[in-house]
């Protein structure tokens, strides 16, 4: 007969669910132990202010001058801008010099002089023809791409292809009221003629000297322009 080992007992584990009913428990203390922190700091906080309303009335006037020199450093730095972009003016030579990618900044900048607060850069890879976006006064929608000679007359000039890529995109991509071809430079007779029958307005250097010396906005300065949108102020 084999003998029979003693049974050794060991106590009995808790059960899961109990385990998860002690945490529960044990946060649901901890929780009320620190909210009982918090609500003692903030009564003591606020009897200490209370014995003390001159430092409430200090911080109150901190923040009341620091948000009075905010909005005044806003409005000043509004009223510079405007100042600046009233007084912007461009020379040819200026122009030549820049970069292609300032040259498209300093056209959106031109028609920002003018009035069209909306004016944006967005020439770029990708740009679909487009190189400045503006809203004119009138309500207008203005798609300006933009070709950057260094040589300026002498450089390579603006041909049909250009053109067609803003045709193509420009209305129809970017619902555009005015598309414009932008140069300093020189634009070719065959160009000319297809802008015509396209309804694209072309900006050479002659025009672009005029506009950036800051005669007038560049809406007076082109012909058969569509109306005014009634996007424009009335």
């Amino acid at each position: 007969m084999s003998s029979r080992r003693p049974v050794r007992r060991v106590g009995r584990r808790p059960s899961r669910p109990r385990r998860r009913k002690n945490r529960r428990l044990e946060q649901v203390v901890l929780a009320a132990l620190a909210a009982t922190v918090v609500l003692s700091l903030a009564a003591s906080a606020l009897r200490w202010l209370a014995a003390h309303p001159w430092i409430v009335a200090a911080v109150l006037l901190a923040a009341a001058a620091g948000a009075g020199a905010w909005v005044w450093r806003r409005g000043e730095a509004a009223r510079w801008e405007q100042v600046r972009a009233s007084g912007l003016r461009y020379a040819l030579g200026q122009l030549d010099g820049l970069h292609h990618r300032a040259f498209e900044f300093a056209v959106r900048d031109l028609m920002r002089r003018d009035g069209c607060t909306d004016a944006r850069q967005v020439g770029g890879r990708g740009d679909n023809g487009a190189d400045v976006k503006a809203t004119d006064p009138f309500g207008r929608r203005w798609v300006i791409q933009c070709k950057h000679r260094k040589d300026g007359w002498s450089g390579k000039p603006v041909g049909t292809p250009d053109l067609q890529v803003l045709n193509g995109t420009g209305r129809q991509v970017h619902h555009g009221d005015v598309l414009v071809m932008l140069t300093n430079g020189r634009i070719t007779a065959n160009a000319t003629d297809f802008a015509k029958s396209q309804r694209l307005h072309l900006v050479d250097r002659h025009l672009l000297a005029e506009w950036a010396a800051g005669s007038r906005p560049l809406w007076d300065l082109l012909r058969a322009l569509p109306p005014a949108s009634r996007r424009g102020a009335s």
